[in-house]
């Protein structure tokens, strides 16, 4: 009798794993495509390709969409050539990723408008200032404005998406 919930039980598992894994290709997906799309910036990684990552973590769990985001800032990068070098790229992919769970934890305990301003909040004016010792003042003043906008586009997007959808059988 044990062995046969056992194998009854990682049979789910596998295909959880395996739904969650077309989950996250077709978002990172989706991230490529939106790595096309570049908002003007002085560093020309500032794109569409967050959006479905903010969606991920809200609609299937923050750690799926900490995958989807981060590999979609290494492919808007990647685009262009990887600009300000593959380790800052990595530095930054991993604050994407962060920033992703932290915009699903704020959803979840205070609300989607919290979420919304937290995320445009860490997103652009937050990984402006951690790139401080890299670029200097000089440089954070630059990045910000396109940062921020970047985000709230971004994250708005994601939040309609989410919005839109929410409650029904696609999630």
């Amino acid at each position: 009798m044990n062995n046969l919930s056992f194998e009854k039980q990682d049979s789910t598992l596998s295909a959880w794993n395996v739904k969650r894994l077309s989950i996250m290709a077709i978002f990172i997906a989706l991230s490529a495509v939106g790595a096309l799309i570049k908002i003007p910036s002085s560093v020309g990684t500032v794109g569409m390709d967050s959006a479905p990552g903010f969606f991920c973590a809200l609609a299937f769990g923050g750690v799926t969409g900490a995958v989807v985001i981060a590999f979609g800032h290494l492919l808007a990068s990647a685009v262009i050539g990887f600009p300000a070098t593959i380790p800052i790229h990595l530095y930054i992919a991993f604050q994407m990723a962060l920033w992703a769970l932290c915009y699903r934890w704020v959803n979840k305990k205070l609300g989607l408008i919290p979420a919304v301003i937290a995320a445009i909040t860490l997103n652009g004016v937050v990984s402006a200032f951690a790139m401080l010792p890299i670029m200097g003042m000089g440089g954070v003043l630059v990045l910000m404005p396109s940062l921020v906008v970047g985000a709230a586009i971004n994250v708005i997007i994601s939040a309609l998406a989410y919005k839109a959808i929410k409650g029904s059988r696609l999630i």
